[in-house]
């Protein structure tokens, strides 16, 4: 071993595949981080409205994906995304049968999910989506429950519409806890690789299409052994991770937290 200075770094950031590795990861956890959030913050309001033992029950069933294996969930979707025998094809197809509306859908079987260059990130990222939803479910359920029940009932009175209910008191009290989710998802999409590289088969997909910044820093430590390199996207990775969180409490992190201005 020699000491090379920055070398590895400049090697690094001229490498095209590391910024197609970045990229991919910053879309699909855009895509992933989304739709977890979008979903679980309308599916915990309707969780804290119902009673206590259906609220504890359906938190459990939405929680399970987040404490199970990736491995197995990965392993899991992999068969479901198959061409041919997959769950998800057969059901489409079903579809395209029974109804006449819908026997366009015949056309485009079969569909590779994860052989196509368009279709492989929005498969990858549903997987993610699927797995995290719950954990955030929690999160804002938890907010929810923090909430006094008087400025709802207060709010009705008023003449306030559910939807205004939720806009102007569920939302602006959910920051602190949203800070939170949102965070620690910002965190853990640029870290993502046991989806990806299992349904990828290690890959990275056609045409690297779902090649994640760890799963190139993966190979090229342990496939290609150039630790020095991977030792360096490590940092990069680590630095970004640093610089957009630290961002990200400047811009929202006072009022995230609840403070004033």
């Amino acid at each position: 071993m020699s000491f090379v200075g920055l070398e590895n770094f400049q090697a690094a950031l001229a490498d095209p595949w590391m910024w197609t590795a970045l990229k991919n990861t910053v879309i699909m956890g855009l895509e992933a981080g989304i739709t977890q959030h979008v979903l679980a913050i309308p599916l915990a309001c309707v969780l804290v409205g119902l009673g206590d033992r259906v609220r504890h029950g359906l938190t459990s069933a939405y929680f399970l994906p987040y404490i199970t294996s990736s491995i197995a969930v990965a392993l899991i979707f992999f068969q479901m995304f198959s061409p041919s025998v997959g769950i998800i094809n057969q059901s489409l197809s079903w579809l395209g049968e029974t109804f006449p509306l819908l026997s366009f859908i015949k056309d485009w079987m079969p569909i590779r999910w994860l052989e196509d260059v368009d279709l492989v990130k929005p498969a990858v990222s549903f997987v993610v989506a699927w797995k995290f939803t719950g954990f955030n479910i929690v999160i804002y359920a938890t907010g929810l429950m923090t909430i006094p029940r008087d400025l709802y009932e207060a709010a009705k009175i008023d003449g306030a519409s559910a939807w205004r209910r939720f806009w102007s008191i569920s939302l602006p009290l959910l920051r602190p806890f949203m800070f939170f989710a949102i965070t620690l998802t910002l965190i853990g999409q640029l870290q993502l690789f046991e989806e990806p590289y299992v349904l990828t088969r290690g890959t990275g997909g056609p045409s690297q299409s779902a090649l994640t910044i760890t799963a190139y820093l993966m190979r090229m430590g342990w496939e290609w052994y150039d630790m020095g390199a991977a030792s360096a996207v490590a940092w990069l990775l680590f630095i970004l991770i640093c610089m957009l969180t630290a961002l990200k409490f400047f811009l929202f992190g006072r009022k995230g937290l609840g403070g004033h201005d």
